[in-house]
């Protein structure tokens, strides 16, 4: 059996509205293990006998049948979480900046928004892995700020999503728990 971080994507946002209680509810009842929901923004973490990328293909065939809508998760083993926190060189709390990592489950997607990224003026960024990208964005300000405006693009929506780097720790921690 192994554990999995799960990320979905664009859930409570934009009138998709997924209680977490029926979120968990409809991955236990999928067959996955130990499922555990953190935070109302789509993070979970949970047990299975499959690799990653069966469990992304039926964890999004599950959201898709329960929730109905177009569903697209972003799936790591629990460890690969722990080594893409410990790979951050951004603080996880500052009061000027807020560190984001924008996860992908699509490579080639995550090198043209690391691309775009690089070319802004002043950005900051790193690649941790295939999978992930920090960046920095200035506190009260992530939604305007270049980096977030390219991310957001409809043409990344299917492969990737981002979240803080608090969060990404909460994730960690769970995960870890799971063994």
């Amino acid at each position: 059996m192994s554990s999995y971080a799960v990320f979905l994507r664009g859930i409570n946002v934009g009138g998709i509205n997924i209680r977490m209680a029926d979120l968990k509810d409809a991955l236990k009842s999928c067959g996955f293990g130990d499922v555990k929901t953190l935070l109302a923004s789509g993070n979970v973490v949970l047990t299975s006998e499959q690799d990653a990328g069966a469990v992304k293909q039926q964890l999004e065939e599950c959201l898709r049948k329960s929730f109905g809508y177009d569903a697209w998760v972003v799936v790591l083993p629990a460890q690969r979480v722990s080594e893409l926190v410990d790979a951050c060189p951004y603080p996880e709390d500052d009061k000027r900046t807020h560190t984001y990592i924008t996860l992908a489950s699509d490579t080639a997607m995550l090198d043209e928004l690391d691309a775009a990224g690089a070319a802004l003026e002043g950005a900051e960024q790193k690649r941790l892995g295939p999978e992930a990208l920090a960046w920095l964005a200035p506190a009260g300000g992530t939604l305007e700020s270049p980096f977030s405006k390219i991310s957001s693009k409809a043409r990344f929506k299917a492969t990737t999503t981002t979240r803080n780097l608090r969060t990404l720790i909460k994730v960690r921690d769970a995960a870890a728990a799971l063994n």
